[in-house]
């Protein structure tokens, strides 16, 4: 059992949050008593992840999608109060943690992805609010396109759809998880990398990805946004021995 202040201090000096710009309110958004011993991570700040949360006894849920954005929750009313009313009444805390976790160096969704796609030297990419949130980087050797497309779809269970205007060979690439801006397939290009990643296509981004010539493959919002969390919830395992776990929701887009 630990403290809800431990562990909200460790994750706000871990994730830097206060260092970003972000629509988000990130860091703690719901208390609870005080006390954790299970955590459930997860990727969007809904009833059913709340509810599956609490059927695993959790007394803390942590999302790349919290549930103040904004002024979202201007009027405590209607979805808001449904929410928030669930939390409560099960003694549960939220904290929420959006582009400090797709810009992390080591526990970021970006960083999580080029891992496990077998990526070095890895540099800061993707300029979003003044501040890289993605990366980009190298294969050890290049490989047939069709083969890394295969590749990108084991890692991430998933394959929404891809733009094929590159070489049929390639070694560098980028990425930004979740629903990227066509700034960053343009900033991809400009860069001259191989292939660029992300969560949801756009039609600016196909017209880009055409004129840069670049391959860009898109692997759904949510499933490119588990890496995060996933990690987060490993490293409070480590830290602080606590019950943390993953729930996926099984949404594939």
């Amino acid at each position: 059992m630990k403290s809800l202040e431990t562990i909200v201090s460790f994750l706000d000096r871990e994730l830097d949050i206060k260092a970003f710009a972000d629509a988000s309110h990130n860091g703690l958004q719901v208390e609870n008593s005080g006390k954790i011993a299970r955590i459930s991570v997860g990727v969007d700040a809904t009833l059913a992840f709340f509810e599956a949360a609490a059927r695993r006894k959790a007394q803390m849920v942590i999302c790349h999608h919290g549930l103040s954005w904004g002024d979202s929750l201007k009027r405590i009313s209607g979805l808001n109060y449904r929410r928030l009313k669930f939390l409560l009444d099960h003694d549960m805390a939220l904290y929420a943690c959006h582009l400090p976790l797709d810009a992390h160096p080591r526990l970021g969704n970006n960083a999580q992805i080029a891992k496990a796609l077998g990526l070095r030297r890895l540099k800061p990419f993707g300029i979003y609010h003044g501040i890289p949130i993605g990366f980009c980087g190298a294969l050890p050797e290049a490989m047939p396109y069709t083969a890394f497309k295969a590749r990108v779809q084991r890692v991430m269970g998933n394959t929404v759809g891809t733009m094929d205007f590159g070489k049929r060979r390639v070694r560098t690439v980028a990425i930004v998880s979740g629903g990227a801006d066509a700034e960053q397939i343009d900033e991809a290009g400009q860069k001259g990398m191989d292939v660029y990643i992300s969560g949801e296509p756009k039609l600016a981004a196909y017209h880009l990805a055409q004129e840069h010539k670049i391959n860009a493959v898109f692997s759904g919002h949510y499933a490119t946004e588990v890496f995060g969390v996933k990690a987060l919830a490993r490293l409070l395992s480590a830290r602080f021995g606590l019950q943390a776990e993953f729930i996926d929701m099984g949404i594939r887009f």
